[in-house]
């Protein structure tokens, strides 16, 4: 008997709102989505897995708690799209929640228990995608451009990718084979980090607060001063980088600024930071267009902000009009790299990672 061309990728990110998955099927040369679904995160697992992003008191102890609990929501992901999935599930590919990215010391760490996840699902699960390419010298990330251009290259046009969830990322899909990309700075991380503060939301909806405001040019200015936005690629970065400490250090000059302008500022660093990164990677050939996926991707302001950004001569539009929802394409993503890992097919870019080569990426638990 054949085997399931079926799979479930899952994916919970540095947003820290909960849990994406989709039900895939990946028959013939096939990328389709036949199912997705969320399971939010407890409150006090996200305090928990936000506090686990810097270290802390009897930290190895709450991690192993945290992961456990974890693995609980994955699992209850799984249920929601095992029961919608028209045969056997071959495989789970579960992302981890990230709350640690070091490269430059050779460590990434996802928590995640994915034993207890096949334990709870009684599926294989494919999990730690992202160590093999750091132990090859890469920087583990972002992994999602070779699925990028598996799913939405076309060819001889140049296209790019922007994921815009905690941090943003560009894929840039070149139309003759060649991919390049990194992590282009904060996406939604400081933005989410200042009207949590402020207003008690988790986000800003459609940027309506940051459109109350008016960007400050000085602080924008000292914003981009930072050494991580000229670092050549490959590069990538996290909230070990862009944090809460990071950003009150750039505020403390500029207490005269009020906080709905703080946040349009903040959102136009990040419409600043990502138009600067494409710009930088399509010399001479301009992209014919770019599409944004992520949290972001529902963020009318930021998306108006890029456009400005970009000059207003490339068409910016979600993933949505290349078939795939935004806030399904990283799920998506880790389902393709599962499904590459179970066909023993690489799934890094070394272009875009720095890695020393191709590599199988995963780390296998049998149910």
């Amino acid at each position: 008997m054949p085997s399931s061309s079926l799979y479930i990728g899952l994916m919970s990110g540095t947003s820290l709102d909960g849990v994406d998955g989709v039900l895939a099927d990946f028959h013939g040369r096939g990328i389709r989505t036949l199912q997705a679904a969320f399971t939010p995160f407890p409150p006090d697992l996200r305090a928990e897995l936000m506090a686990l992003q810097a270290a802390g008191h009897n930290e190895l102890e709450r991690e192993a708690i945290a992961a456990n609990a974890l693995a609980r929501c994955y699992a209850d992901c799984v249920a929601q799209l095992a029961a919608a999935a028209p045969g056997p599930v071959r495989a789970v590919a579960v992302h981890g929640q990230t709350i640690r990215h070091r490269p430059e010391l050779g460590f990434t760490r996802q928590t995640n228990n994915p034993a207890l996840l096949a334990e709870l699902t009684g599926i294989d699960v494919i999990a730690d995608f992202r160590t093999r390419d750091v132990a090859a010298g890469g920087q583990g990330a972002p992994l999602v451009p070779a699925f990028h251009e598996a799913r939405f290259g076309k060819p001889k046009q140049v296209r790019v990718v922007v994921n815009i969830g905690g941090i943003g990322n560009i894929s840039v899909l070149h139309g003759d084979g060649r991919v390049g990309g990194y992590d282009t700075g904060p996406g939604n991380v400081l933005m989410d980090l200042w009207i949590a503060r402020h207003q008690g939301r988790a986000y800003d909806a459609d940027g309506a607060w940051a459109a109350s405001g008016r960007v400050d040019e000085r602080l924008l200015a000292a914003l981009l001063d930072e050494a991580y936005f000229r670092q050549p690629a490959p590069k990538s970065t996290g909230r070990d980088l862009f944090h809460a400490q990071w950003l009150d250090a750039k505020l403390a000059d500029f207490t005269d600024v009020a906080p709905a302008d703080v946040q349009a500022t903040l959102t136009r660093l990040t419409a600043v930071s990502i138009a600067r990164a494409i710009e930088l990677e399509t010399p001479g050939q301009p992209a014919q267009a770019v599409y944004v996926c992520g949290g972001g991707a529902y963020n009318g302001v930021l998306l108006q902000e890029l456009r400005t950004a970009l000059g207003g001569a490339v068409t910016v539009a979600s993933t949505e009009a290349l078939g795939v929802a935004p806030n399904r394409v990283e799920a998506l993503a880790f389902a393709w790299l599962g499904y590459r890992f179970m066909g023993r097919r690489p799934g890094n870019l070394p272009a875009v990672t720095g890695a020393a080569g191709l590599r199988v990426l995963g780390a296998l638990y049998p149910a």
